[in-house]
């Protein structure tokens, strides 16, 4: 069966060299020059001439936005391949770019994440509320609304209110219209911000030199001299490891319980430092991802799709954007001199954000044993 070589461990699976390594390093810097260079076409970068712009019109902003998102994608693979075949590698060379493509996907990944994020918590308002329109639909004076909308969560409005929960649905649809507004102002405003730290980190000498770096590396890759004959399966398996260290080190029985009390407790203090159940399973989020670049390394565009890793993977997703989401939510309840109805529909939302947080971990689980368990052995 497919799955049976997948294991970078196995001591019978084909053999992986520096070769590999180089062309799959290779690959993804010529990935990184295309997408920049369609990313200054549309004009993403704010130094495309004014008649490209205009030319590109709203083709080309979903255009920009798929090649900041191609940017992101082989800045990640590459900076993650130079992580885990480091000893392969020129010291000095991947030490030093590693961390500038760290900071270059993290830039252009905020834009994203504050849009992705408000458009969460305001479809979660409209789902616990049960309004007829998302909250800042419902206008107050001054607010104003992007207008976007999940075409595929429009209109679900829910089952009907329970009469037992009448009071409280009511109590939270008086406050749901003006917590929609401040979370859109926060977060409009982070993402006004995030849009103009990424333009002025693609124009910066600092980008230029990593566009620079990549433009080598898509023509010469500075393997050590060892690197030719190693074997890529070891440190691979080694990636693999860690990460399954880091799950055995996961709270999962609380992960299995539907309640957890102590997390809502946490959030919902005046202390905005980070949910400190939240690092490990982001940590776990990160390795899970080192180790399925390895995997691509090891077998290129053959790798076949490990459903129950894209599984893991993105309940580990969801984890995340749900704890940014309950973050978010916490951080406008401290807004000084909101009413009491705003602030009780902030809580209300941060709790439901917490909520998917557990779910999100109990489905981690799920899919995590799942493959521990259904994994076939070879004869």
């Amino acid at each position: 069966m497919a799955q049976q070589h997948l294991d970078p461990t196995d001591p019978m699976a084909e053999s992986a060299c520096g070769d590999a390594l180089a062309g799959y390093l290779r690959a993804q810097a010529t990935e990184f020059l295309r997408a920049l260079r369609l990313h200054r076409e549309t004009g993403g970068d704010g130094g495309a001439p004014a008649r490209t712009k205009a030319r590109a019109g709203d083709n080309g902003t979903q255009e920009s936005v798929d090649a900041a998102r191609a940017l992101r994608r082989s800045a990640r693979r590459i900076s993650a391949s130079l992580h885990t075949f480091r000893p392969l590698l020129d010291t000095d060379w991947s030490e030093a770019i590693r961390p500038e493509l760290a900071w270059l996907s993290g830039t252009l990944a905020m834009e994203h994440a504050y849009a992705a994020r408000l458009e969460r918590l305001l479809l979660a308002l409209h789902r616990l509320s049960g309004a007829a329109v998302l909250p800042t639909q419902t206008r107050v004076p001054g607010d104003s609304a992007d207008g976007s909308a999940d075409s595929r969560t429009a209109g679900d409005t829910g089952p009907p209110a329970h009469p037992a929960a009448t009071v409280e649905r009511g109590n939270l649809t008086v406050g749901a219209a003006k917590a929609g507004a401040l979370l859109e102002r926060q977060l409009t405003l982070a993402r006004t911000r995030a849009h103009s730290s990424a333009l002025q980190a693609l124009g910066s000498s600092r980008f230029h030199a990593v566009a620079d770096n990549i433009a080598v590396l898509a023509s010469e890759v500075p393997l050590t001299p060892a690197a030719a004959t190693a074997d890529l399966r070891p440190l691979a398996g080694a990636a693999e490891e860690r990460l399954t260290d880091a799950v055995a080190a996961l709270p999962l029985v609380t992960a299995g319980n539907p309640y957890n009390a102590e997390a809502l407790i946490h959030g919902l203090s005046p202390d905005p430092a980070p949910h400190p159940q939240d690092a490990p399973w982001h940590q776990v989020r990160l390795l899970l991802r080192l180790h399925r670049y390895a995997r691509e390394v090891l077998h290129g565009d053959s790798a076949p799709v490990d459903v129950r890793l894209l599984a893991a993977g993105q309940a580990l997703n969801r984890h995340r954007d749900a704890s940014e989401a309950a973050a978010a939510a916490a951080q406008a309840a401290r807004t000084p001199r909101i009413a009491p109805a705003t602030a009780y529909a902030l809580g209300v939302l941060h709790a439901d954000q917490r909520h998917e947080v557990e779910a999100a971990r109990f489905a981690f689980q799920q899919s995590w044993q799942m493959q521990t368990v259904g994994t076939p052995q070879r004869p």
